[in-house]
């Protein structure tokens, strides 16, 4: 299972929010690519990049950041989203490097496009379910929607996407454990795999992971619990490699 550390950009800062809310951030680094830098020299094998301000402007806005990532570490692969909502985004990220492009809000808003996308850029889409109570949020986290995120997956999983990244927007950012029992239940739905996020606080929590492993689980997206020092990603990438 792959520890994957996140980098979410805001302001041209690398921070870290509280819940999704755009006013709860904690700057964490002036410059993203510093910071990518230093994952990679702890053994990151994949980073998540996320536009924080293309989530809410509705289209790229750190993509210079993002190609800067790409540029400085070509053999990485990147996974990023955040206002990614027409072909032109995805065809620009792609040709910069990107490996794939993560869509949510659009996603839920205008499900069609992501089987036109899936169709036009194969094995290079992933879809974020970002839910609270197993509902899926959407517009940066600032709205509840009334769609089931397990039929939502089921929906993508049908359309060709390559994972689903399952975030518990309740618990993410808050240092309170990850919701394993309904990422569980997410990954057992579904035959792609999932990427857990939200909530990582521990190396418990990477521990508990690992027992679920063979429901689905990929990987774990981890912002916090290692810019605050709970853990390195040295050691979470060992106790998963021995699990």
């Amino acid at each position: 299972m792959l520890v994957i550390p996140a980098i979410d950009i805001k302001d041209g800062k690398c921070v870290r929010l509280r819940q999704g809310r755009m006013d709860d951030s904690t700057v964490f680094a002036d410059d993203p690519v510093i910071m990518a830098k230093r994952w990679v020299d702890a053994g990151a094998r994949r980073l998540h990049l996320v536009d924080l301000d293309g989530a809410l402007a509705g289209k790229p806005r750190n993509a210079a950041i993002v190609k800067a990532i790409v540029d400085q570490f070509p053999e990485l692969p990147i996974q990023v989203g955040g206002g990614i909502r027409d072909d032109d985004a995805v065809q620009a990220y792609l040709d910069a490097g990107v490996e794939w492009v993560i869509i949510g809000t659009k996603a839920v808003s205008t499900p069609h496009f992501v089987s036109d996308l899936c169709l036009e850029f194969p094995r290079r889409i992933i879809v974020g379910l970002d839910a609270k109570d197993g509902k899926v949020a959407i517009d940066g986290w600032s709205k509840l929607s009334h769609h089931d995120v397990i039929d939502m997956a089921k929906h993508f999983e049908q359309d060709g996407v390559s994972a689903i990244i399952y975030t518990d927007i309740s618990r993410d950012g808050m240092m309170q454990g990850v919701n394993v029992d309904a990422t569980v239940k997410l990954a057992q739905a579904i035959n792609i795999p999932v990427i857990a996020s939200g909530g990582v606080t521990t190396l418990d929590d990477i521990r508990q992971l690992c027992g679920v492993e063979d429901e689905g689980i990929e990987g774990v997206i981890v912002g916090r619990a290692l810019y605050e020092g709970s853990f390195t990603l040295e050691q979470a990438q060992e106790l998963t490699d021995a699990a």
